[in-house]
């Protein structure tokens, strides 16, 4: 067995000694560098400062769709609508995220396409430069928010700016209409999760009653009235007047 395992030893040895001979041996390989070295020509930074900005983007991505659109509302409205209906987990998160987001899209589509229209296809056909692709983008989605934010939110983070109040809603900043959007969409959020509540807070009181009335004390109300609150659900179609009112909100 001794004699197995140096015979062993020597052969791994053998093989990483003859590695660097038969990759050298090898012709025509890819080599992948990465490196710094001086350039006299400036118009060489700009495709690496380009490659930057759009790294820094993508790795902004998930904030940018979750504060700058319609997702915020709809995933708080989703979740208020499993806990009112006690199921739990059911249905899961992957499911309520993976439903916000399409519906996102399809609320942003307008947006999407009149940035897509107005700002990237000019800046693809070097129409336009990197600044005024980046000014076009804004102006749909700041409209967008603009809409969906409430006058008091907006004039809130307006005041605590303590700068020059905006003379028109083109010279509102994102770094101000961000903040005063997602306090308004989580405000909407919450009325529709409110309302949502109320039927379903009703069946629970009346459950209750009942078990309470009847001396099943120790029966907890929620494994009776979770199956009327989601026959109620099923009933009134929830779904479809949930989602066409959300849609319609925006």
């Amino acid at each position: 067995m001794k004699l197995n395992r140096n015979k062993i030893l020597i052969l791994v040895f053998v093989i990483l000694m003859a590695l660097p001979v038969l990759a050298s041996a090898q012709s025509g390989l890819p080599k992948v560098t990465i490196g710094l070295s001086n350039s006299k020509d400036p118009n060489s930074l700009v495709p690496t400062l380009q490659i930057l900005f759009l790294i820094t983007i993508l790795s902004l991505a998930p904030s940018i769709v979750i504060m700058m659109t319609s997702f915020t509302r709809l995933i708080v409205v989703f979740h208020f609508l499993r806990q009112s209906l006690s199921t739990q987990t059911v249905p899961s998160n992957q499911i309520l995220v993976g439903l916000a987001l399409f519906l996102t899209f399809f609320i942003m589509k307008p947006v999407i396409n009149q940035i897509n229209t107005k700002a990237l296809q000019p800046y693809l056909h070097k129409e336009i430069s990197q600044q005024e692709m980046l000014k076009r983008a804004t102006k749909p989605i700041k409209k967008f928010m603009l809409k969906q934010t409430n006058e008091k939110d907006l004039r809130l983070f307006i005041n605590l700016q303590d700068g020059k109040k905006p003379a028109s809603p083109d010279e509102v900043t994102l770094s101000t209409l961000i903040p005063a959007f997602i306090i308004s969409e989580l405000t909407t959020a919450f009325k529709i999760g409110f309302l949502l509540y109320l039927p379903m807070l009703l069946i629970d009181v009346v459950v209750g009653s009942i078990l309470l009335s009847m001396g099943m004390m120790m029966l907890p109300p929620i494994m009776i009235s979770m199956p009327f609150k989601i026959l109620l659900f099923v009933l009134v179609d929830g779904w479809y007047l949930l989602v066409e009112s959300l849609v319609k909100g925006f």
